[in-house]
């Protein structure tokens, strides 16, 4: 039997084949950081405004004001959209490496695992968006911006693999100030081995959908992040390579406005739409509702 148009591999679905945790993490009622103090004030940097912790949170972090979207956790971007009690972390171990001997970089790492409860800046595992499985990677801009150094690229490379064993699709929430400075040439070496990754999950008939968030820049956009078969964004993110500043100073010229936000970006076609955080749930849904009944029908041609 061939799937999309090629021969369909065997359908390794055990935690084992897959490496998914056998227990479900993060569920609603996990204590995290932004929860400590329900009672705490929170202002929008859009508008100033001033709100409840508790009343910007039931609001995923989006101003009710302005609409700005603030910038979440990468554990709390999975709550708010695995089903819950679904989402599995992928087991990926990735030994920590210094080979530059970088100065306080091994303490700064850890300092971070223990204040985020992350081991690196991504998060990957399997879980259900309204019933629909897929493979979902976030990553978190509380772990030294999301710069990807050689434990984020494996990981992202290793969620690509799993979707492919597993069938599945893939979603990729990106937030990165680019490559990690702390590991040199190995950091850049992640843009062409994630390519590569995307590639080889495409030409095996994956869909995978990324969804750029603030800040996505560097390293990550100018590799996987701009790869995907449908690339949603949210509401003024920053999208792009080097900053406005440093191309102003190159080509000598002023940048349109709103130049390397999602808004203008949507407008030159590099942003297929653009999804405020509310929305996204139900539109990563219905793009896994199509993309299920395809692969059915593909499945039943190809018999």
């Amino acid at each position: 039997m061939k799937y999309f148009g090629k021969q369909k591999k065997e359908n390794k679905t055990s935690t084992e084949a897959a490496k998914v945790s056998l227990e479900p993490v993060m569920n609603a009622n996990d204590n995290l950081e932004e929860d400590k103090d329900p009672d705490a004030g929170f202002t929008c940097s859009g508008c100033n405004s001033e709100f409840r912790l508790s009343e910007i949170k039931k609001n995923l972090y989006v101003c009710p004001e302005c609409g700005k979207h603030a910038k979440i956790s990468a554990k709390r971007r999975v709550l708010s959209l695995a089903d819950p009690g679904t989402f599995r972390r992928l087991n990926v171990e990735i030994p920590f490496k210094n080979p530059l001997n970088y100065p306080e970089y091994s303490e700064k790492i850890s300092g971070l695992q223990d204040k985020t409860g992350l081991d690196e800046g991504v998060v990957s595992g399997v879980c259900e968006i309204k019933g629909y499985k897929t493979v979902v990677a976030v990553m978190a801009s509380e772990f030294l911006m999301g710069s990807m150094g050689i434990a984020v690229g494996e990981k992202i490379t290793r969620t690509f693999e799993v979707a492919d064993k597993m069938n599945l699709p893939v979603i990729i929430f990106t937030a990165s100030g680019g490559a990690r400075m702390q590991e040199g040439i190995l950091s850049l070496m992640q843009m062409a081995k994630t390519s590569a990754a995307v590639q080889k999950f495409s030409k095996g008939g994956g869909l995978f959908v990324a969804c750029l968030t603030h800040p996505t820049t560097g390293g990550v956009s100018a590799s996987f992040a701009t790869l995907a078969d449908i690339t949603l964004a949210e509401p003024g993110a920053l999208i792009g390579f080097a900053g406005p500043r440093v191309i102003e100073q190159t080509i000598g010229q002023k940048l349109p406005e709103g130049f390397q936000r999602a808004e203008y970006l949507e407008e030159h076609g590099f942003v297929d739409q653009i999804v405020p955080r509310g929305e996204m749930r139900d539109t990563l849904a219905q793009i896994l509702k199509l993309h299920e009944k395809r692969r059915k029908s593909w499945l039943r041609l190809e018999i």
